[in-house]
């Protein structure tokens, strides 16, 4: 099946948008497929303020309207306390979020940015969307993210080489429970390294230090700016260290 026939079967529906490749891509293959589609970008403290920006922005080039969910997402216990299935009840409670927003505007089709590139085996938030019945056109018509992206390049859209961003959640390790200071201190943290010149890196909390994980290529880059690495991040935490493991851009 072609994204074509997929807005062909499915014209009007709301869509999940984090602000990321996938999902604007979703919402540029519904609007050019002549979809009814409204957009929806739940914020809460586990996504960084910038993803909000690039979604508004984007949603504007496309001309396609776009509804901001608060929610407090600390309030559900299983996200909080960090246990291994916190995914899982993250993405149930958004996407019930969700859903409730989109029918209470008239769409009872909500769609998400997941590709074909996506391992279901290993996600618990896809389990999430299955009992939800949250469509994935993308992954139905066998679009992976390689083709996502060569695809919004052509198409013009700025995501187009966006580096992959899980939410800020991840940063804090597994069986931590997940505090709203310790994930304004990560993103402040993250900021600061973007305005350093880096880009598609973590900063993870490691006790009470920050780990910074960045790609093979940046590892100079870290070496020639310490000083204002340190500088920054030091406000933040009580040590910065780095791993010398390169990042593994899926994580």
């Amino acid at each position: 099946m072609t994204l074509k026939e997929f807005f062909e079967q499915v014209p009007k529906a709301a869509a999940a948008f984090s602000g990321g490749t996938d999902s604007a891509f979703v919402l540029w293959a519904a609007k050019k497929y002549g979809c009814d589609v409204h957009a929806y970008y739940v914020k809460t403290a586990f996504q960084p303020a910038f993803e909000l920006e690039d979604a508004r922005r984007l949603a504007e080039e496309l001309g396609i309207p776009m509804t901001v969910v608060d929610m407090d997402i600390l309030s559900v216990p299983e996200a909080g306390e960090n246990g291994p299935e916190r995914c899982y009840y993250c993405k149930r409670a958004i996407f019930t979020r969700l859903r409730e927003a989109a029918r209470a505007d008239g769409y009872s089709v909500l769609l998400d940015g997941t590709n074909a590139s996506d391992d279901a085996g290993d996600r618990p938030g896809m389990r999430a969307l299955k009992e939800l019945e949250v469509r994935s056109p993308l992954r139905e018509c066998g679009i992976t993210k390689e083709q996502v992206r060569k695809q919004s390049k052509e198409a013009g859209l700025f995501t187009w080489d966006k580096p992959a961003y899980a939410c800020l959640a991840t940063r804090i390790p597994a069986g931590t429970p997940i505090t709203a200071a310790d994930l304004d201190r990560v993103e402040q943290a993250e900021n600061a390294m973007s305005a350093l010149g880096f880009r598609d890196f973590r900063v993870r909390l490691y006790g009470g230090g920050a780990r910074l994980q960045v790609t093979e290529e940046q590892m100079q880059l870290v070496t020639e700016k310490r000083k204002q690495i340190y500088e920054k991040l030091g406000r933040l935490f009580s040590a910065v260290l780095l791993d010398l493991e390169e990042r593994n851009p899926s994580d």
